[in-house]
């Protein structure tokens, strides 16, 4: 099908006019220059609130500490429904040679928030430029701290699901493991729990050519990294999936010493909420008893970071829908990752969707990973992104 007659067909969707899509690319650009971390999004703040201002909405600020929401009132009554964007980077000094690389050291938008921002804003106009939401509204939230400060909850707290009260709630992420010109959307689990875990192991150091006098940490915090992995392959049903990651261990200072303690840290990941439930227990037990079985004790803290993200199903229908009408049938595709996105936060209050659109280009060179100091993307994401975005607030509205 031709992108003309696609087109012709077009019934929630919105194409960007040819200034919205150099728009896109110069607001993505101008925050790709200028990352800001967490919480500490406050020129990126600025930038929103002044764009929106200019098309004569009232912004309003600091919610969720630095972010910012504004509201497209239908003509009619009507229920409302949100479209989030995520605004900050990641502490990574980027490697790309482009004219809009980062200008500070040390950060950079290595995941592509600069896209979401981008997306959301130019959708936010192109659905201002038809009209507006003929009934109900359309709450536009611009989000601080989706990496690792749980900025959603922040927002939650201040309240960001009311006044309007939200019916439903939709977001995307560029994603660079999904070619452009595809959309991924799943029922239910799409994304995964996680926790981070640490454990310290405490033995009785001495000298390394007398073990036998001690009750060595180090070897028992080895036993307990081997441990922890029967939690995927032998308590969690095979049907399911989790992921246990020992990403840090640490022991002793000297080659000929046994030292008092070891340190272990890592993550636990899961679709299932049952199994979420049950995580934190299985790494105490095993730990524990691991360790006591080397002569050890051990002490474990659980840090619960987010639970699992999860579309409803008829809002996944939804915005298959819309993406069929955008890049067609055979474009929509499902996926699903372990990685973790605060997202979860609004969709545990109000049904909802979170979505991929594909940003990888292989032939251009745009292949790295999510939080690689090389990452980047095709900029002909941005308006399949404007449209899957505001098409799915049209097609809420519309049913």
């Amino acid at each position: 099908m031709s992108a003309r007659m696609r087109t012709r067909e077009r019934r929630w969707s919105i194409e960007p006019s040819e200034a919205e899509r150099a728009e896109l690319v110069e607001i993505r650009r101008d925050l790709h220059r200028h990352p800001e971390l967490q919480y500490e999004v406050h020129r990126t703040a600025g930038v929103v609130a002044e764009r929106l201002r200019g098309l004569g909405l009232t912004p309003v600020v600091g919610v969720g500490r630095s972010g910012v929401t504004a509201v497209l009132e239908g003509e009619a009554p009507g229920p409302c429904v949100m479209l989030r964007a995520d605004m900050d980077a990641l502490p990574i000094q980027e490697e790309n040679d482009t004219d809009y690389r980062s200008t500070v050291d040390g950060a950079m938008h290595a995941c592509g928030h600069d896209c979401h921002v981008s997306i959301g804003l130019t959708a936010t106009k192109a659905l201002q430029r038809v009209g507006g939401p003929a009934r109900g509204s359309i709450k536009v939230v611009f989000q601080p701290a989706e990496e690792g400060g749980n900025g959603a909850l922040a927002m939650v707290e201040d309240g960001v699901l009311e006044s309007p009260k939200v019916d439903a709630a939709f977001g995307l992420h560029v994603w660079n493991q999904l070619d452009v010109g595809k959309v991924a959307v799943v029922d239910g689990p799409f994304m995964g729990a996680v926790d981070q875990f640490r454990i310290r192991v405490a033995g009785r150091g001495g000298h390394g050519a007398m073990p036998h006098d001690t009750r060595d940490p180090v070897v028992a915090a080895a036993a307990v990294v081997t441990a922890l992995q029967q939690i995927a392959s032998r308590r969690v049903d095979p049907l399911d999936s989790a992921v246990v990651t020992v990403g840090r261990i640490a022991g002793g200072e000297a080659f000929n010493v046994i030292p008092s303690h070891a340190d272990l840290e890592g993550t636990t990941r899961c679709f299932s909420s049952q199994v979420w439930d049950a995580l934190p227990g299985w790494v105490e037990e095993i730990a524990c008893r691991t360790a006591e079985a080397h002569g050890c004790t051990a002490e474990v803290e659980i840090k619960r970071l987010m639970r699992a993200t999860v579309n409803d199903t008829a809002m996944a229908s939804l915005v298959r829908d819309v993406a069929a009408e955008v890049v067609g049938q055979e474009n929509v595709v499902e996926m699903r990752t372990l990685g973790s996105e605060d997202f979860s936060e609004y969709l545990h209050l109000v049904p909802g969707c979170y979505f991929f659109v594909g940003s990888r280009n292989e032939a251009k060179g745009f292949v790295h990973p999510h939080h690689s100091p090389r990452f980047d993307v095709d900029e002909a994401v941005l308006p399949i992104g404007v449209e899957m975005l505001a098409g799915v607030a049209r097609r809420f509205l519309d049913g």
